[in-house]
């Protein structure tokens, strides 16, 4: 199959666009934190720049970044792929640039798919690893956070999570059996949905020809997406376990930063109660529609940890929490990528150069 040569995520225009509100999103989200939530205040503490401080993040971040490389390379390796690891590190930041810049934060997926294609992946494994990878840390996030949301003592007697908290938990249930249903029961969902495509066709809410394309992708790709989840259980059990492994060092790894922060600074740190709030932090960023959840994480951050901070301290460590999980990986991966393009730019130059020069006649 000829290699792709479009770029993820369609144009450098809609890419800036995307960039552009992440920006903006992210700064309404601090500047609500900044009003609303740490009473305009704002100072920095110069304990951030402790040595000691600074040598645990440039370890905590090596976790962090190698382990979210070895989740994606030990799940192609279950599914019976293997990628050089120098390009799994290339993966995981072009994953947090795009992830960051684009709704839902669907398009983290498709750039790595993009790029494992470039490297031979085929294109059934590169979709079926990046979806396992996405399904493993959502299976996690989705078991722990409704016990946070009842057991965890910072939630007790926040109004709104005494409210939603039941539904959350019953909401989280029903997403994970369909999860269950897609892919042990595959032809049950299958039926569901052909009965509603043809339900919408004869109300005339769509067409023939969008009923039949509709219909085509859906059982494809539920099909595609089952069949490759029984290859993974099948896969070989070391590799399935170390994708699980690496999958919740990620996690952990990522909730980790609050409490450094806030050890550096001098808080008595529950790290139980920390890593809670960031699994429900997580859970609402998961439905976020802003580009890479900007704003809307900031904000949920702010009102999760109010009441373990100080106003002046507030704003500072959700920035810098910011800064260290999203906006350095983003400028890694934007970097590199822009170096791939480059690349990408010369080697199509070089293939169009040389006819002309083959051709040329020494005479």
């Amino acid at each position: 199959m000829a290699e792709p040569r479009q770029q993820p995520e369609g144009s450098g225009w809609r890419l800036a666009g995307f960039t552009l509100l992440f920006l903006l999103f992210s700064i309404a989200g601090t500047w609500t934190i900044y009003s609303q939530f740490a009473e305009r205040s704002f100072r920095f503490d110069d304990r951030l720049l402790n040595p000691l401080f600074l040598v645990a993040v440039v370890l905590l971040l090596g976790v962090y970044w190698l382990s979210d490389g070895l989740r994606l390379y030990y799940t192609l390796r279950a599914l019976g792929h293997s990628v050089p690891f120098r390009h799994m590190v290339r993966l995981v930041f072009i994953n947090i640039f795009f992830s960051n810049v684009t709704p839902m934060a669907t398009g983290g997926g498709v750039a790595q798919i993009w790029y494992l294609r470039r490297h031979g992946v085929r294109l059934g494994t590169a979709t079926a690893a990046t979806t396992i990878r996405t399904v493993l840390a959502i299976a996690f996030i989705f078991t722990v956070t409704p016990a946070c949301l009842l057991w965890l003592d910072a939630l007790q007697g926040r109004p709104i999570i005494g409210r939603v908290s039941e539904l959350l938990a019953v909401f989280i249930v029903l997403y994970l059996g369909f999860f269950a249903v897609v892919l042990w029961r595959t032809r049950w969902l299958i039926l569901l949905l052909t009965r509603l495509l043809r339900g919408l066709r004869r109300a005339h809410l769509i067409g023939p020809h969008r009923h039949k394309r509709w219909q085509f992708h859906m059982k494809r790709e539920m099909t595609r997406f089952s069949r490759a989840f029984k290859v993974y259980l099948r896969g070989p059990r070391r590799y399935v376990a170390l994708s699980v492994l690496f999958t919740l060092t990620f996690l952990i790894s990522l909730f980790s930063f609050p409490a450094l922060l806030m050890l550096t600074l001098g808080y008595d740190v529950d790290y139980l109660t920390v890593l809670g709030l960031l699994f429900v932090t997580t859970f609402v960023m998961y439905f976020a529609p802003t580009p890479g959840a900007s704003g809307i994480s900031e904000g949920v951050f702010g009102i999760f940890f109010r009441s373990l901070l100080s106003p002046g301290h507030l704003v500072l460590i959700t920035l810098a929490w910011r800064f260290l999980t999203i906006y350095l990986g983003m400028i890694i991966g934007l970097i590199l990528m822009q170096m791939d393009l480059a690349a990408g730019r010369r080697q199509r130059r070089a293939a169009d150069a040389a006819p002309t020069r083959t051709g040329d006649d020494p005479t």
